[in-house]
């Protein structure tokens, strides 16, 4: 028996080229998108700082200067936080209606060219549902006071065994990062008047 050997007419190839060609646009377009939607569903980062030191620290809602060990430590936050490249930097600065929380922010928000937001951190869930709906992706560092800063890490899914801050404490800082899926997690740092920038 004779085989015969059918080529492919000019038709025939020009509709598997064709085919190949939508086969690879439809690859590319699927590998495109969910490459955007990992990306658009990337990390949130809350930081949250209590304010630097004051003279009256058991005063919560009080406008409240800093002292010269506070304006001291508000330098070394601002060191600490632009030293430590947390991918991007500081997006955005929110802080409470008090002068203490925006003496504290001020030499970051200077170095950064960031705008300081005033908010009101006691409407726990409000306020958190606005910061993580207005800066999904990025990085917020949230300066507040002692008894605000574990309703808020709460609030957030984050530890729920944030001991007590104690009047003479401010050299916490609580990271917390939001992925969009998978657990929340909790980093408690110390940062304070003996803390150097590297180099």
């Amino acid at each position: 028996m004779t085989r015969v050997e059918v080529r492919p007419t000019a038709k025939t190839r020009k509709r598997r080229r064709r085919r190949r060609a939508m086969s690879l646009l439809a690859y590319i377009i699927v590998v495109f998108g969910l490459a955007w939607f990992f990306e658009s569903q990337g990390t949130t980062t809350i930081i949250l700082v209590r304010h630097a030191d004051v003279d009256q620290p058991e005063l919560q809602q009080t406008d409240l200067a800093l002292n010269a060990r506070g304006r001291a430590r508000a330098e070394l936050l601002a060191d600490f936080l632009d030293t430590v490249d947390v991918i991007a930097g500081v997006n955005a600065i929110y802080v409470s209606p008090f002068k203490q929380t925006q003496q504290t922010a001020a030499p970051l928000a200077q170095r950064l060219g960031v705008e300081i937001e005033v908010a009101d951190p006691y409407d726990v869930v409000g306020f958190m549902k606005t910061v993580l709906f207005e800066h999904k992706r990025e990085i917020v560092l949230v300066i507040s006071h002692s008894d605000i800063i574990a309703p808020l890490i709460e609030e957030l899914h984050g530890s729920k065994r944030i001991a007590e801050i104690a009047a003479d404490d401010y050299d916490d800082i609580f990271i917390v990062s939001i992925p969009w899926f998978g657990k929340v997690k909790t980093l408690q740092l110390s940062y304070g008047v003996g803390w150097t920038p590297p180099g």
